[in-house]
């Protein structure tokens, strides 16, 4: 079919915060039952359309509402919010909005579909609904009427209490005659069946932008951040040890004017940053002392007592004060929440070549500085006992160099000039008081330019703040974009997606993985995670493990034997706690950063992640693993590479290149660690990776435990700071 003379049609009631009071019943049922087979999301359904006009361009693209025209500039902006392509916008109510909350309006848009038909004869339609309203009857109506009127029918399945197994192309319940219909329970899989049934092609690549948010895909107005940059040189350094090694070097070389900026989640003065013993106290007041403006936001965090870090934090303003620095002590988020961003920018007035950012998940604390060898960190923070007395860590960070690193800088900016009180309550106030830590900010100089040009990296900063009160001026309602970019570069994904993260948890972040695994018939999903969770709490453990238990059986059941989760130990048999943020799609898409595979991460702490393009293309083969004309891109590859060699004790690439092959390697690696350990005997093979067993989940326990350890995982270790809306329709 020609996509000249296409048009679509799109009825937004059932994706709309605000809808029937059946479809709210429905959503509540959603978001109380947790089925590891229940993919039914509104997520994406912008990115439907925007898929189906990159197919076929110049689209007209009409939204169609009962609401009452009243509702026009509120829905206007809703969509521009949710990155909707812009088209026109039908409001066919005409009653009281009481019709509308009982699910009325059927004849309004029966109409206004009939007047969009009149005023263009020529034009085929495609009609994108869903299944748990009056779609189904309404656009069965219009194709039987009107045949050759209908390209198609595209409907998000939402009324079943579990979905079909199958996206379908074809339904028992609609006479549509020739017109096809296509069912799936999200915008993901919908795609690429309207684009078969349309005979659409998907188009050629078009470099970063295929894979990076838009401004618009943010969903953040208020930020001052850009979309992304190019031109940056990246690099990973894998490990604690050689972070400290490259921060303590560029810290060494500050000067007067110059600038460094820190954010974080925990710090101790008493971390040893090189091999000469230097601590971070040492040499963030030698920066200060040779006048170097030293500035920092540090989550004041809760009790020490707690295992907790607010006596470890408020050290590090003291110290720093002392010397003409200032770390400011930042309780400005969510109840339960924490500041986890780990950033450190160096800025060079006059000599901007030199300008640095450090982000990734490699906190300025005990027990990072591992190294590849993973004996662990001599100074430890505490952890479960399973990890031993200096447990071993692994974990990622990033240094930027180019244009990001101005970005990096306006990360700090907008949270050091945000004008809310850093902490309220009381048994915050007070210890500052008696420490006399600093409760106002002072103001930083004027912004620089941005860094000279470095490399070959499309670089993009990810966030997330939660909706709070009183709101972030640089995120009013919130900033999500980690997951809006995960939902976009994983909607690409086709052959492997490799993931490291500290804990994988909740079945909204495995549901976005699943759709990928159940859209994409040859991908694999390989994950390295850690062998325990991080404490030894008894309900802390098992909430930890139910969680993990839901997000692992929802990735299973979509992806079978494609789905690979392990873990790892050193050579001397103790688990290597994984604390990095990676994931790599296709060997092209990587991103590091601070946030974790859970709510929490996604929606309710404040984090930072980058996303990395490179433009440079990897000349081995296979040149282009997902197919999408994209091809591999270096910096993907080689981190991936470098990642796999390190877990799997080889430093040969060769069968690592192709994702199959990759996925065989990984699978041979961990069967025959687990058969040495079972055998006790004989010389022990190479490699770290063992198979990940799944944990027992809270539907293993007895009832009157589970409900204790579900509430306890969903309100304490794994909270959702969205609006309920967004919960409801499960979306980002």
């Amino acid at each position: 079919m020609s996509a000249r003379g296409l048009g679509v049609v799109y009825d937004l009631d059932g994706a709309l915060p605000f809808g029937s009071m059946r479809t709210h019943a429905r959503r509540l049922r959603g978001l109380l039952v947790h089925a590891s087979r229940d993919r039914r999301t509104v997520l994406g359904m912008s990115g439907l359309v925007q898929g189906l006009l990159n197919s076929a361009p110049g689209t007209p693209v009409h939204y169609v509402s009962a609401l009452p025209a009243a509702a026009h500039r509120p829905l206007l902006r809703l969509l521009h919010e949710e990155a909707h392509p812009p088209g026109a916008l039908h409001l066919t109510g005409r009653g009281p909005l009481a019709g509308y909350l009982l699910g009325r309006g059927r004849a309004g848009k029966l109409q206004a579909m009939l007047d969009l038909m009149a005023a263009d004869p020529i034009r085929r339609w495609v009609l994108v609904g869903d299944d748990g309203g009056h779609d189904p009857e309404l656009f069965d109506q219009l194709a039987r009427q009107h045949p050759a009127r209908v390209a198609a029918i595209v409907l998000r399945s939402v009324a079943a209490p579990t979905p079909v197994d199958e996206s379908r192309s074809a339904s028992p319940t609609l006479g549509a005659g020739s017109v096809p219909v296509v069912w799936a329970p999200n915008a993901e899989e919908l795609l690429p069946l309207v684009r078969r049934a349309l005979d659409l092609t998907r188009p050629g690549s078009r470099g970063p932008r295929d894979w990076l948010l838009s401004a618009a895909e943010r969903g953040n107005d208020s930020t001052r951040l850009r979309a992304f940059t190019e031109g940056n040189g990246v690099r990973a350094l894998v490990d604690g040890r050689s972070y400290f090694t490259r921060l303590a070097e560029e810290l060494d070389g500050t000067d007067a004017d110059d600038l460094v900026l820190l954010l974080g989640w925990r710090a101790d003065t008493s971390q040893r940053l090189a091999g000469t013993g230097r601590t971070l106290g040492e040499l963030l007041s030698a920066a200060a002392s040779r006048g170097a403006l030293v500035r920092g936001l540090l989550w004041h965090s809760h009790a020490s007592a707690l295992t907790y870090s607010a006596r470890q934090n408020r050290q590090v303003a003291t110290v720093l004060r002392k010397v003409g620095g200032q770390i400011l002590l930042d309780m400005r988020i969510r109840s339960r929440g924490s500041h986890h961003q780990k950033l450190v920018v160096v800025r060079h007035p006059g000599r901007l070549e030199r300008d640095v950012a450090f982000l990734g998940g490699i906190d300025l604390a005990h027990s990072r500085g591992d190294d590849a060898a993973h004996t662990g960190d001599p100074q430890t923070a505490p952890l479960a006992a399973a990890y031993g007395p200096t447990p071993p860590w692994h974990d990622v960070q990033l240094q930027l160099r180019g244009p990001a690193v101005r970005d990096a800088e306006e990360v700090v900016r907008e949270r050091w000039n945000d004008p809310a009180a850093l902490v309220r309550l009381p048994w915050h106030l007070l210890p500052n008081r008696l420490h006399g830590v600093d409760r106002a900010a002072r103001p930083l100089p004027a912004p620089l330019d941005d860094p000279p040009a470095e490399g070959s990296c499309a670089v993009q900063l990810l966030r997330t703040y939660p909706r709070r009160r009183p709101a972030y001026p640089f995120a009013p309602r919130g900033e999500r974009s980690i997951a809006r970019a995960y939902a976009k570069a994983l909607d690409r994904a086709q052959r492997l997606v490799y993931i490291e993260d500290q804990y994988l948890w909740s079945v909204d972040v495995a549901r976005t993985f699943a759709t990928a695994l159940r859209r994409a018939p040859r991908l694999h999903l390989i994950a390295v995670v850690p062998r325990h969770p991080d404490g030894d709490g008894a309900s802390y453990a098992t909430a930890a493990r139910h969680g993990h238990a839901e997000a692992l059986a929802m990735v299973r059941s979509a992806g079978g034997e494609r789905v690979q989760v392990l873990d790892v130990e050193n050579r001397a048999g103790t688990p290597i706690y994984v604390h990095a943020k990676v994931c790599i799609v296709d060997d092209v898409w990587a991103v590091v950063g601070s946030d974790n595979f859970n709510v929490r991460s996604w929606t309710h702490d404040s984090e930072l992640a980058a996303a990395v393009v490179d433009d440079r293309h990897d000349g081995r083969e296979p040149h282009d693993p997902g197919g999408l004309g994209d091809g591999a891109r270096c910096f993907a590859r080689d981190l991936r590479l470098r990642l796999m060699r390190e877990h799997l004790g080889t430093d040969v690439d060769d069968a690592l290149l192709d994702p199959d092959t990759a996925a065989d390697a990984v699978r041979a690696s961990a069967a025959a660690l687990d058969t040495w350990h079972a055998r006790g005997c004989g010389d022990r093979p190479p490699g770290r990776l063992r198979c990940h067993p799944l944990p027992a989940g809270a539907a293993d326990l007895p009832f009157w435990r589970r409900g204790i350890i579900d509430p306890l995982y969903r309100s304490v270790l794994d909270p959702d700071g969205r609006p309920l809306s967004m919960r409801l329709r499960r979306t980002y």
